[in-house]
């Protein structure tokens, strides 16, 4: 009898394919109100789930008493309770790496597009506003031969970082749990504390994942050290950031402006204070949100399953320990 996966998010058909050669499928393209009962049902003989966002806990994996698997697409995990997962004995796995370039390609075209409020503009010529040529209200800032501080100096980090330095001459500064000697060889990235990143930086580009650590990270103090003239870019996760802060620093003009693509909740609310701000670009989460890359993320969560489901060790496994105890 073959080993059963629920997938419950929607998968391209040769990402199912390859893992129905292997394993039994329960596929749902998502989990609302109305499938999670279903849901459910199927997870008391489930041996592996797949998908992303779905919070794996205490709680659900009461329900999943023959799981040996969880793969998440997507790098992040902080929707996987990773100390009850371990405990368990349950592999946890994620798709790191093949998003890298996309994702950002993705933040640093968030930091142009804030820089030189092109969504603005671009509203501003299709509402036909533009019948002359335009005054220094509507100006943008410069982007090349600025500074540029991240926070989270990890692939995704560093790949932001090549494109800054050597696309556009840009000084880097870094802060990050430990040093990045790649980075700092390659793109000549600086390591500096926090305080001194956020005092010396023109746009300070947040990339850590969600943890404890990290959760308000920035707050009202953080974004009072930063310039007046400074513009914010979050591609981490919404909860890095106190949004009633960041809302009051923009709205008090102690930054410019601020390039988001996560928010605390996702979808935003419609009633949102960014949403009628000028001064904030709005991105619906779409750091690695291409086809081909979302192939790769799935493909990769597949080859993870699969691996776990014949006992071996999935290439991306989380909770090492797991393993190391068989």
């Amino acid at each position: 009898m073959k080993q059963k996966v629920i997938v419950y998010k929607k998968m391209p058909k040769e990402v199912l394919d390859l893992i129905q050669k292997h394993c039994e499928i329960v596929y749902f393209e998502n989990i609302d109100e109305n499938t999670y009962p279903s849901f459910l049902t199927e997870l008391k003989d489930a041996d592996a789930i797949f998908g992303s966002g779905l919070r794996v806990d205490k709680e659900l994996l009461e329900q999943a008493p023959q799981l040996k698997v969880v793969s998440n697409a997507s790098v992040g995990y902080d929707n996987l309770d990773i100390i009850e997962l371990t405990k368990r004995k349950i592999m946890a796995t994620n798709t790191p790496e093949v998003l890298n370039d996309t994702t950002a390609d993705t933040i640093f075209g968030l930091l142009l597009a804030t820089a030189r409020r092109m969504p603005e503009l671009d509203r501003y010529v299709k509402s036909g506003q533009w019948d002359r040529t335009i005054g220094e209200d509507l100006f943008g800032v410069d982007v090349h031969h600025k500074t540029l501080g991240i926070i989270g100096m990890g692939k995704i980090g560093a790949a932001i970082a090549k494109r800054a330095h050597l696309g556009f001459d840009m000084n880097i500064l870094y802060h990050n749990r430990s040093r990045n000697a790649q980075a700092e060889a390659s793109y000549h990235a600086k390591y500096s504390d926090l305080e001194e990143l956020l005092q010396t930086s023109d746009f300070v580009c947040l990339m850590t994942p969600l943890t404890p650590e990290t959760e308000k990270l920035m707050g009202e103090k953080e974004f009072k050290l930063m310039k007046k003239e400074a513009i914010f870019i979050n591609g981490s996760r919404g909860k890095t950031v106190d949004e009633a802060a960041l809302i009051r620093a923009l709205q008090n003009g102690e930054i410019l402006a601020a390039g988001l693509d996560v928010f605390v909740q996702e979808p935003i609310q419609p009633d949102h204070p960014f949403l009628t701000m000028k001064n904030v670009v709005t991105l619906p989460h779409i750091g690695s949100a291409t086809a081909e890359t979302r192939l790769k993320m799935a493909l990769l969560g597949a080859k993870n399953i699969i691996a776990g489901m014949q006992g071996n060790r999935p290439p991306c496994l989380l909770n090492k320990e797991v393993w190391e105890i068989k």
